[in-house]
């Protein structure tokens, strides 16, 4: 038979077009041939931008001899890990119960019912450093599937037991503590790298939701680790010093040698957390990272749909940062390019570049002296300089599906920059792209979809791209007061819940009711690397219960920390957005409804920017005209003597109505 991934829409898959292996997407008719074959599934997952995915591909996957043996003995199954994160976090969790650790490429054996019985990550072709090789340990599988078959087949019934685990936990019976968030911030103070920032060692993974955290408690220790770990991560080599934007991660603890490939979801939510740190501590450079990222997500990663790119890789002419890395040569060549030679030396200083490098003899740009340090003279024609040089290299590989959460965090991060910054260009680009998500990213029965690209969407959505979503909508309802936000925030959290609530043990699961029938249903909970379905979920449904006076949601929402609230406290990185829910839910909610007088929509302008200057995490902001009933905080407020309201409110009691931005800084920032 023929490789069947020619058809996908996955440029992962796509990349395995033309491998000699006899690759199907991940589905029924998989399933189907293993049981007629009777033979085991190898399922091998990935993502476009995984740079040890690249090196399997190279060394077994193309290789004749290997993708005969695979073709005559299994039936293998590609899947991209972010198109279907409920099929990855099923093997996931396998490999992690088997080996001790994961990653990716993952690669699991599994019966013809996708139950799994061996797994693995990256296999060498050969044997090294203590591992097998790909081509020994498909050997072992197939003996053992033939010698020890009713041994695998009386496991299976186990490992669905174990595998399905997650999705049965209960909630607590406790009220939550009131000082859940403020005792997680010090847990996570006692973890900071008191000289680098970030938490632990190496890798080091930007903290996005943790960092956010932290700010919201609003102590100097947080609020120092926050610019500690914000300066060192925006001048080290994890940042793209000359074209704007953050790699995955830092190979080791300074923040200097990144794994090069850029992902949407790091860049949206490190572009809040950049904002929020600039509204909170007043530090200008924060403003300047978050700016950076969001211009590099236009410039780069928009479609022109007016949906997001998902990632960029890491590989470029078959070397892992190439494109992003320098000589003191390419630099000197570059500025003399630009008439611009006699900076050379002060550039090469600045930006750290070396004569040994930080790669394989080349150098990872970094601010050497620091995010606050001097800057030579001639340093931003400089930069230009040496960007115009980098874009006449060979670009890394695009991931150009679009994926419905991913694209909802980017949309969220640019419309609360766009109020925050009274930016147009960002709130036009977040109105595009959730104009995008809730038109082109829906099946012909309305219900979201997943993923999108080469003109078709397909794939059931999952809870975090309804969930992300929500929070995404909420964002661009409090930055424009456009009712059609809020009304569309209304229909996903309905249809979340009616879809994919768990009204047994609360919180939600990660996939629908009526999605494809797998061998366990779990529910999503880490917020690492990015926030889970449910903590997202919960912050949304609180946020619309506060605009709303609606005590469904925040029922929903208390479901949700309740269930995770226990192990929340005891990780507090893992589960930071979580945490942030928790935070809202025990704490007064600040509830402002702004009112316009008839014939004047901009007289609370003033007003709302006071509001959006800071950061306020446990807060919610409606808008409109004398009259409005929409959202129903707004309803029943008139203006003030012909001029703008501001109400302040807890749970929908509201003090005496203030006329300006002072009164309301007074009542709100007291």
């Amino acid at each position: 038979m023929a490789n069947r991934l020619a058809d996908e829409t996955s440029p992962y898959l796509l990349q395995h077009r033309d491998n000699p292996v006899d690759w199907l997407p991940w589905g029924a008719e998989a399933r189907g041939l293993a049981r007629d074959r009777d033979v085991p599934l190898l399922v091998s997952i990935g993502y476009s931008a995984c740079h040890w995915c690249h090196v399997m591909e190279r060394e077994s996957f193309e290789d004749p001899e290997t993708a005969a043996y695979m073709n005559e003995h299994f039936v293998p199954v590609k899947v991209d890990r972010e198109e279907r994160p409920d099929v990855d976090a099923i093997y996931m969790e396998a490999v992690q119960g088997m080996t001790g650790h994961g990653g990716w490429p993952l690669t699991a054996f599994c019966d013809p019912d996708g139950v799994p019985f061996h797994c693995g990550t990256y296999f060498p072709p050969e044997p090294r450093q203590g591992m097998p090789s790909f081509r020994m340990v498909l050997e072992a599988v197939n003996e053992a599937w033939s010698a020890q078959r009713e041994e695998i087949d009386a496991a299976a019934d186990r490992t669905r037991s174990q595998l399905g685990s997650i999705g049965r936990i209960e909630p607590t019976v406790d009220d939550v503590d009131t000082a859940i968030a403020s005792d997680a911030a010090t847990a996570l103070l006692d973890r900071l790298d008191p000289v680098n920032g970030g938490f632990g060692g190496a890798p080091k993974f930007p903290p996005a939701s943790a960092l956010d955290l932290l700010l919201a408690q609003g102590g100097e220790r947080e609020h120092d680790a926050v610019r500690l770990t914000l300066d060192a991560m925006a001048a080290g080599g994890i940042h793209d010093q000359l074209g704007g934007g953050f790699a995955r991660y830092a190979v080791d603890s300074r923040w200097l040698v990144p794994h090069f490939e850029k992902m949407l979801y790091d860049n949206a939510l490190l572009a809040r957390t950049y904002l929020r740190a600039w509204k909170e501590l007043g530090e200008e450079r924060y403003r300047d990272v978050a700016t950076g990222i969001l211009d590099w997500a236009l410039a780069e990663m928009r479609g022109p749909e007016g949906g997001f790119h998902s990632a960029l890789d890491a590989d470029s002419e078959g070397e892992e940062g190439r494109f992003y890395t320098w000589t003191m040569h390419e630099v000197d060549e570059a500025l003399e390019a630009a008439g611009l030679a006699e900076l050379g030396p002060d550039v090469r200083r600045h930006y750290g570049v070396t004569p040994a490098g930080h790669l394989e003899g080349r150098s990872v740009l970094h601010l050497a002296n620091g995010i606050d340090g001097p800057q030579p003279d001639g340093l931003e024609a400089a930069r230009r300089a040496l960007l115009d040089a980098r874009a006449e290299r060979v670009r890394p590989g695009l991931d150009d599906k679009r994926l419905t959460a991913w694209n909802a965090l980017m949309a969220g991060a640019l419309a609360e920059a766009g109020a925050a910054l009274d930016e147009p260009r960002y709130l036009d680009a977040a109105t595009a792209c959730l104009s995008f998500l809730l038109g082109t990213m829906r099946g012909e029965d309305g219900r979201l979809l997943r993923t999108y690209n080469r003109d078709r969407a397909h794939l059931n959505g999952y809870l975090e791209d309804h969930s992300y979503l929500l929070e995404a909508l909420l964002d661009a309802y409090e930055a424009t007061f456009e009712e059609r936000w809020y009304e569309a925030a209304r229909e996903i959290a309905e249809a979340m819940i009616a879809r994919f609530g768990d009204p047994d043990n609360g919180g939600f699961f990660t996939t629908s009711d009526d999605h494809e029938e797998l061998i366990a249903r779990r529910k999503d909970l880490e917020d690492h690397p990015t926030p889970s379905g449910n903590s997202a979920a919960a912050n949304g449904l609180l946020r619309l219960a506060a605009l709303s006076g609606e005590a469904t949601y925040e029922s929903w929402a208390a479901g949700v920390v309740k269930l995770l609230a226990p192990t929340a406290s005891r990780h507090p990185q893992a589960f930071a957005h979580l945490l942030a829910a928790a935070d809202r839910l025990v704490s007064p909610a600040v509830e402002v409804a702004l009112i316009a007088p008839a014939g004047d929509p901009d007289a609370t302008d003033g007003i709302a920017a006071t509001y959006r200057s800071r950061f306020r995490p446990r807060s919610v902001l409606a808008g409109g005209a004398e009259g409005s009933s929409t959202p129903p905080l707004l309803a029943d407020r008139p203006a003030l003597d012909g001029g703008p309201a501001a109400y302040v409110c807890e749970r929908f009691a509201c003090k005496a109505p203030v006329g300006s931005a002072e009164e309301l800084r007074a009542l709100i920032d007291a």
